[in-house]
């Protein structure tokens, strides 16, 4: 709760003034980058490498606060170390280098640490390309360009104004529902409920005390704003005007040139290394020969 993770701080930056469509658009395809078949280990950790160089490069730009990124990777370790674990108890590739060989007959292979490491630094990675996105775009921004997004479904009478109106609101009481959570947790505190010591068993009971009372003040607070809303006329079927249009700029287009060429270049390299096992660096190494 402490964490500052996904917290929109208004900057005068090239990215904070980009169109919050084409953000999430590059979030996207960054997400399809991570994601491709590059083949061998090899390729995978360059290609990865690549990514997060970029990434970096967009966090400076953007202005993020790049101590404030490791802080909030601190969840993820555990998963990588679980990661690590399992593929090496549970190998379901063909590995051939072997690690480490007990005297039962069991192996770990380098191939199992490899593949954990690979699948963490693309969820290091997923997590770093969401704090762009959420640091450098207001709340209401994103609910504007999720409800962009929606317009095809309105051919398929799908209420695009509802589903918004609902993002909008879901974003806008998360800061208030963490306040909340932390009054009621300084409250138990008082009463001797200790969230920090004991087992796991004792803390999901005290956690518990802190998950009753959270859910009965969100019920509450809905119902409140449901009331308010209604009192105020708002009828979520009507024709509505907005107060902020978006609108593509110059260097909208030319950031989506940008990332289409980048995209186009990723592509290249997983074809390459999918259909005909180029190896990336044996290739790059062949071309500088040649010339």
């Amino acid at each position: 709760m402490n964490r500052v993770f996904g917290k929109f701080i208004p900057r005068n930056t090239i990215v904070h003034r980009l169109d919050s469509r084409f953000k999430i658009f590059a979030l996207i395809v960054f997400m399809v980058v991570v994601f491709l078949n590059y083949g061998d280990f090899a390729n995978s950790f360059a290609v990865l490498g690549i990514v997060t160089f970029i990434v970096l490069i967009v966090m400076i730009l953007s202005k993020v606060n790049f101590l404030s990124f490791l802080r909030n990777l601190n969840a993820l370790w555990f998963m990588l170390f679980f990661l690590i674990v399992i593929n090496c108890l549970i190998p379901y590739g063909e590995y051939s280098h072997i690690m480490i060989e007990f005297p039962n007959g069991f192996k770990i292979y380098w191939e199992a640490l490899f593949n954990a490491l690979r699948v963490g630094i693309r969820i290091i990675l997923m997590v770093a390309l969401t704090l762009i996105l959420t640091s450098t775009t207001s709340p209401l921004d994103i609910t504007y360009a999720f409800e962009w997004y929606l317009i095809p479904l309105k051919i398929f009478k799908f209420p695009t104004q509802i589903v918004s109106m609902t993002i909008s609101l879901a974003l806008r009481f998360i800061p208030t529902l963490l306040e909340e959570a932390q009054r009621i947790m300084r409250a138990q505190k008082s009463r001797g409920v200790d969230y920090n010591r004991g087992f796991i068993s004792k803390k999901i009971k005290s956690v518990t005390t802190l998950i009753v009372p959270l859910l009965v003040s969100c019920f509450s607070r809905s119902d409140e704003l449901a009331l308010a809303m209604d009192a105020r006329g708002y009828d979520p079927y009507a024709k509505r005007s907005k107060y902020r249009t978006l609108k593509f700029g110059i260097k909208d287009l030319v950031s989506i040139f940008i990332l289409m060429l980048i995209l186009g270049f990723f592509i290249y390299l997983s074809v390459l290394a999918s259909n005909y096992n180029v190896n990336f660096l044996d290739y790059l190494f062949h071309v500088g020969a040649t010339f």
